[in-house]
């Protein structure tokens, strides 16, 4: 995969929260309602939250905001809220990739690059959703340059709001379907695509989601000093036991949050990989 030379860069003081893959809609009242507690609790504990990517299970144009469905004014609301308190920054995934200026303009919120460097007071990493890294789905990444284009993107916002629902509905339940034959492998990230971008930008991390397979991972013995760092999916709806969980960054902690357990990453850059593997 080619990467960019130099990505945007951002830099960030203060404790620093990322979530990932909450999937919000009709269909997820419970996760909905255990995401709008972890806002409450954001509000009081970080400086900054950002959502990376998949925030909704699917977003189909700004315009919803206009006049949204009653899931949607909900979370719409709590999202405001949250923002009112702290600084809230969205990135876009392969579920909400239309996510655009109005939305982030109506929440208060930043609108991110897909891929960027962040600089926190504990470390700098490289920060994207995760899917254009499955370079071993094939058919997933054309379907990716194709809905990405812009005369793809221009088709579909001709329509109406309701025909591009229909249209949404029919793809996840095709993709969905189509999940269930791919193995484990080509869901995944591809290690030699995640490598080649973390050395072309000089990054030895690498924050990301949509693989829903929180851990983190080094790459490979002849680089032990790369490691990524896989945010949690949220899910309380469909799966028992429950899934959620975040990523905290503070000037002495890196804690990766799940569901009835924390991780300390204490070190997860600094320190040799043996103590690195240790603090995990």
């Amino acid at each position: 995969m080619k990467a960019p030379l130099s990505l945007n860069k951002r830099a960030l003081r203060g404790t620093v929260w990322l979530a990932a893959d909450i999937h919000l809609g009709p269909q997820g009242p419970h996760t909905a309602a255990a995401f709008y507690q972890f806002l409450e609790q954001a509000a009081d504990a970080c400086e900054h939250l950002i959502l990376v990517g998949d925030i909704f299970n699917a977003w189909i144009g700004d315009e919803q905001i206009r006049a949204p469905e009653p899931w949607l004014h909900t979370a719409l609301q709590h999202l405001q809220q949250f923002s009112q308190r702290k600084k809230l920054y969205l990135v876009r995934g392969n579920r909400d990739f239309l996510i655009g200026k109005e939305l982030a303009t109506f929440l208060q919120a930043e609108l991110l690059p897909d891929q960027l460097i962040l600089h926190t007071d504990a470390f700098e990493f490289l920060l994207m959703h995760g899917d254009e890294l499955c370079t071993d789905d094939h058919s997933y990444q054309r379907f990716r340059r194709i809905v990405r284009h812009k005369l793809t993107q221009a088709l579909f916002y001709s329509l109406s709001l309701k025909s591009r629902q229909r249209i949404a509905n029919f793809f996840r339940k095709r993709s969905k379907a189509a999940g269930q034959h791919k193995t484990y492998q080509i869901t995944d990230v591809n290690a030699g695509a995640c490598l080649d971008i973390m050395l072309l930008n000089n990054q030895p991390t690498l924050i990301h989601g949509h693989t829903h397979r929180p851990a983190l991972h080094h790459l490979d013995a002849q680089h032990p000093d790369y490691r990524r760092i896989v945010l949690p999916d949220w899910e309380f709806d469909h799966s028992q036991p429950p899934r959620a969980g975040w990523l905290s960054i503070t000037s002495e902690h890196i804690t990766l949050h799940r569901q009835g357990h924390d991780d300390l990453l204490c070190g997860v850059v600094s320190a040799p990989p043996q103590q690195q593997q240790a603090n995990v």
